[in-house]
């Protein structure tokens, strides 16, 4: 360009002059010369930008199209009953479909939409979207039989379209008994996460860790080089060993059931059995059960058909209510059976005796801070009785007499060690505490009524624990759901020892207290749970649900056999309306009879 310059000076220092059309030739060379400079320094520039402003857009979008993962999900572990041998929870392996939009050329890209919509039964619009992402990975469906797959498979060879489809193995969460300990085990979410029972509370060791496959693309999408695919296997999640026993479980599930349906208990019912000896729950069943292996599905016909009226609100609190396990989760007034606790630690403290004839004499009510508190059976009063009597005939004069005597501080102190003043911390999620008044807020009256069993709620998985308290020589045990870990890999076993507490009553009185719970069910309210051959120890109960709400709660508390106590039992039963009405020992005390009955024979 300077060359050109100079060129035009020297010619008009001389004097002469340029035509017309070679200027304007020169013109469009100076012109033509200044854009491609601009033009130059534009692309200059906008290297610069992609180059230091906008690279790791850029890189990430390379690496979306040259870079493609999968994830492989790992099985979570097997969940097997005390044996170790039948299963209760396992996963199969079934298939996933995702796929890697940014490799599916676009001429393909409807076609592909269209036919997984078809197979799989999902709306075009939403499928074609996902196929139109600038993503390296979208899910299509999930956990889907082979048989889908194969016509996909079959579909994909036909029209020579490979890339960007990918069909993988996953897993399903399987329950073989299906409603069986549904509100122990609980279940999973669609990915694989353990929402509720024990699926939840062991998630971490159940869950396995997962595989991956990933390869490196051209810009055409086939595989670079000799790399391949990069395969990681997944491992899959530890085993657990329950304590559950299935056929104890299954007994009690058909009890269970024909209780509340016979009773016509409006808010279910809930049984569970203890072995004393170690804390090992042998069953734990709430009614109604629900389907593990479709655990959305309505259990309650009455709520199934006005479902699609219920607003999301509504649906989630039913949900809620039918996974719940009562028997941890759920407070109520335990009533009569209450009475162990205020029998065991005054016989412990030295101010009563099982069979000292006439030391107690009912009149049918008695007198406390000017409150007058009425025996059940006020209108034909028992009269004079031992404390094995008025245990038999559960009158609440006799042991409201107790808890005076005992009187609130310690009676909190036996409280504390019967676990009543904390959760027992068994292997379950959202356990529940018990409603006590603060010790210094108890007074005579207060006190008076917590020594029948009456004006505070407690769970059905502190009552059992108390019991089997009393039935192990007076120490208290823990409550456990798992006993063994197992590693899937090794096969190495890891145990859960029993964690045993405090000595909460001794060994003599633990006897004593059998002593008089067998005399409970061999001659007095408690007769309906009797076991031809063996040595049955309880106590009845029967209270409100809450005050002035017409609703009961009816139960019984056992032990089996009282000379060697290999179980103890709990039957709790929410509101029955049925014929036989519903105090405990008429309504709970023969399903006890008769889980008892079955399950001593089962165990021999």
């Amino acid at each position: 360009m300077n060359s050109e310059i100079h060129f035009i000076n020297e010619n008009l220092i001389k004097g002469g002059k340029m035509s017309k059309g070679s200027l304007d030739s020169k013109k469009k060379i100076v012109l033509i010369l200044v854009i491609v400079n601009i033009v130059g320094m534009i692309l200059c520039i906008r290297v610069g930008i992609i180059q230091f402003k906008e690279g790791d857009k850029w890189k990430e979008k390379s690496e979306k199209q040259q870079y493609v993962s999968r994830k492989i999900t790992a099985n979570r572990g097997t969940i097997y009953d005390r044996s170790g041998k039948i299963v209760l929870a396992e996963s199969s392996t079934v298939r996933s479909v995702t796929i890697n939009p940014v490799n599916i050329s676009s001429e393909n890209k409807e076609k592909v939409a269209k036919i997984l919509s078809e197979i799989f039964d999902l709306e075009y619009e939403k499928v074609l979207k996902k196929v139109n992402k600038n993503s390296s990975s979208e899910n299509i469906v999930k956990r889907v039989d082979k048989e889908k797959t194969d016509i996909l498979r079959e579909w994909m060879n036909n029209n020579n379209i490979y890339e960007g489809i990918n069909i993988d193995e996953d897993s399903k969460r399987y329950y073989p008994y299906s409603t069986l300990a549904s509100h122990v085990l609980g279940f999973v979410g669609s990915d694989n996460q353990g929402l509720d029972g024990i699926e939840a509370k062991y998630d971490k060791v159940l869950t396995g860790k997962n595989g991956s496959i990933s390869k490196l693309l051209d810009a055409k999408g086939n595989i670079i080089g000799d790399t391949g695919e990069n395969y990681e296997d997944s491992i899959q999640g530890n085993n657990l060993i329950l304590t559950i026993d299935v056929n104890i479980q299954a007994i009690v599930q058909k009890y269970l059931e024909e209780a509340c349906i016979e009773n016509i208990c409006t808010d279910g019912g809930n049984i569970i059995i203890m072995d004393p000896n170690n804390g090992d729950i042998l069953a734990m069943a709430t009614y109604p059960f629900y389907d593990l292996n479709n655990p959305y599905k309505i259990n309650n016909e009455e709520i199934a058909n006005i479902w699609s009226e219920l607003d999301s609100i509504q649906k989630s609190a039913y949900l809620g209510t039918m996974w719940r396990n009562k028997a941890i989760t759920d407070t109520y007034e335990p009533g009569s059976t209450f009475k162990l606790v205020t029998a065991s630690s005054a016989v412990e403290e030295g101010i009563a005796e099982p069979d000292k004839k006439g030391a107690y004499n009912c009149g049918g009510s008695i007198e406390i801070a000017g409150v007058r508190i009425k025996c059940w059976r006020y209108y034909r009063p028992h009269g004079a009785q031992s404390l094995r009597e008025a245990l038999m005939n559960s009158c609440n004069p006799v042991f409201i007499g107790l808890g005076q005597k005992i009187g609130v501080e310690k009676y909190y102190e036996y409280l504390k060690k019967f676990g009543f003043l904390d959760k027992t911390k068994i292997d379950l999620p959202g356990e529940a505490g018990s409603i006590f008044l603060k010790e210094d807020k108890v007074g005579p009256v207060e006190l008076a009524t917590i020594s029948f069993g009456q004006r505070f709620e407690v769970t059905p998985i502190q009552m059992i624990t108390m019991v089997s308290a009393i039935a192990n020589k007076g120490v208290y045990v823990k409550p456990r759901v798992v006993k063994q870990i197992q590693n899937s890999e090794t096969g190495e076993i890891k145990e859960i020892e029993p964690e045993y507490k405090n000595q909460v009553i001794s060994n003599e009185t633990s006897k004593k207290i059998l002593s008089m719970m067998t005399s409970v069910v061999s001659e007095g309210t408690g007769k309906n749970a009797r076991v031809q051959g063996y040595n049955v120890g309880g106590k009845t109960g029967t209270s409100e649900d809450g005050v002035n709400t017409g609703k009961y709660v009816t139960s019984f508390i056992g032990v089996a056999p009282t000379d060697n106590p290999k179980v103890c039992i709990l039957v709790t039963l929410y509101n029955p309306t049925g014929e036989a009405g519903h105090q405990g020992g008429t309504v709970a005390a023969p399903i006890a009879g008769k889980v008892l009955n079955e399950v001593l024979a089962y165990l021999e």
